[in-house]
């Protein structure tokens, strides 16, 4: 039974993840800094006939990160597709957005240290995966990566570093059968923590009515991106 990693698995898209690659019956791991949240996320699954795991460990955590990826691979097996989706925006301290023109140095440190423990999870199961001659790195980022957005600030900057990381990962791993894609997402999606946030603090001037994608319909485009392979990139946007 092959076994999917969901890294930043919240809510919205990472549960419809591992709904929709556990339906296809890949064995699913779970990992979050929130452990309070994993008797339901393990209950749903359950309740769909999904074998999965819960772990926990903060993606910025390196120790703790390889150590949780280490710990896994050795209950559920190496694993054939990892998905990487912790988000820059952390619910439980929202960043002051700063407009592009504003932002300093600190700012965009900040903002890339999102991207690397992107980094050190492919260092950990990469090998695996090109001695298998198999397996899929799944990626997800902002519209900003190219479309530019000044108000997003040095978020832009991640979600252009993730998105050009994951797109020359996968020139450099197709010779090997390995395959890395990333969904470029413009919008906020449903049932999700971002969502939650940014629709809840008058900060972020958004309003709760706003239009969502859709996490399920995301998954799938994921689960074509892993199975087909015909394209490296997918983009999802609630703008026509």
């Amino acid at each position: 039974m092959p076994t999917t990693v969901v890294l930043g698995a919240g809510p919205g898209l990472g549960m419809s993840i591992a709904h929709r690659f556990g339906r296809e019956g890949h064995r699913v791991a779970l990992v979050s800094r929130d452990a309070t949240r994993h008797a339901g996320y393990l209950a749903s699954l359950a309740a769909a006939g999904v074998d999965a795991e819960a772990f926990v460990a903060d993606v910025r955590d390196r120790a703790q990160l390889l150590s949780t990826l280490d710990t896994l691979t050795e209950r559920q097996h190496a694993p054939e597709v990892v998905y990487y989706g912790p988000s820059g925006l952390d619910p439980e301290t929202p960043p002051t957005m700063r407009d592009i023109t504003r932002i300093d140095a600190d700012d965009a440190r900040d903002a890339l240290s999102w991207l690397y423990p992107a980094i050190d999870v492919v260092g950990a199961v990469l090998p695996g995966m090109v001695a298998r001659g198999g397996g899929a790195l799944l990626f997800a980022g902002g519209v900003s990566a190219v479309t530019p957005m000044p108000m997003l600030g040095a978020m832009a900057l991640h979600s252009a570093a993730l998105r050009n990381y994951a797109l020359t990962l996968n020139a450099a791993l197709a010779p090997q059968g390995v395959y890395a894609g990333t969904l470029t997402i413009g919008g906020l999606i449903a049932r999700g923590d971002i969502h939650a946030l940014v629709t809840s603090d008058p900060r972020y001037g958004v309003p709760g009515t706003v239009p969502t994608l859709d996490p399920d319909a995301l998954a799938d485009t994921l689960w074509d991106l892993a199975t087909k392979r015909d394209r490296p990139e997918a983009v999802a946007n609630v703008v026509p």
